[in-house]
Parts: structure tokens; C-alpha cells; sequence
């Protein structure tokens, strides 16, 4: 499986990574629309993230800290397969990854 990723953070991005060993990461999230992966996989706490969304022709899945819920509500509203609690997301990175969701 293909992964591509927008997580700006180091330490986040060495997690995904961990998780799935050669991932693409881009350093905007507007470049997601072009790449060819399976799964992508955003920070929905950056700007811009969330307007990327429709763009994206893989299944995506998102994550943010529980309290943003207008940023969760959002990211369904776009079509993002699966948004994510940060917590939940990074206490299995390999399964959030793994898991099915309706895709794209």
C-alpha cells in the first residue's frame, strides 16, 4: 500500500513512518491532490488541510485532538474516511492505517 502524508511535525511524521515504512510526505498540503498513493494521511490540525480534502482521490484518514470538534465536523463535511482523536490515532498508528473505511 502506498502512503503519502501532510504531518509537518517531526516527531508525528517519524511515528507514520514507523508505521509505514515509505510513505511520501509533502510539505503542503495542496500537494496531495497530485500524488499517487493508496492512503493519505493528514494533520487535520494545520491550515489548509481540511480544503485539500476533496481533492484527494485515496482514502484518507485524519487527525486531530478531540476538542476541535468544528475542525472533525469539517473534515467529514469533505469527505475525509475516517477522522481520528490524535491520541487514538497515535496509540496505533499501524492499525489506524490498516483499518477499512469507505473509501474513495
Amino acid at each position: 500500500m502506498k502512503v503519502a502524508a501532510y504531518v509537518p511535525d517531526l516527531m508525528d511524521r517519524s511515528k507514520v513512518s514507523a508505521a509505514a515504512p515509505g510513505a511520501t510526505f509533502v510539505s503542503r498540503p495542496e500537494q496531495l491532490a497530485s500524488v499517487d498513493a493508496d492512503l493519505v494521511v493528514l494533520d487535520l490540525t494545520r491550515p489548509g488541510t481540511v480544503d485539500v480534502i476533496p481533492t484527494v482521490k485515496a482514502r484518507t484518514v485524519g487527525f486531530c485532538r478531540h476538542t476541535m470538534r468544528d475542525v472533525i465536523a469539517a473534515a467529514e463535511a469533505a469527505g475525509c474516511d475516517r477522522v481520528l482523536a490524535r491520541s487514538e490515532f497515535f496509540a496505533d498508528v499501524g492499525g489506524a492505517l490498516a483499518a477499512p473505511a469507505q473509501g474513495k
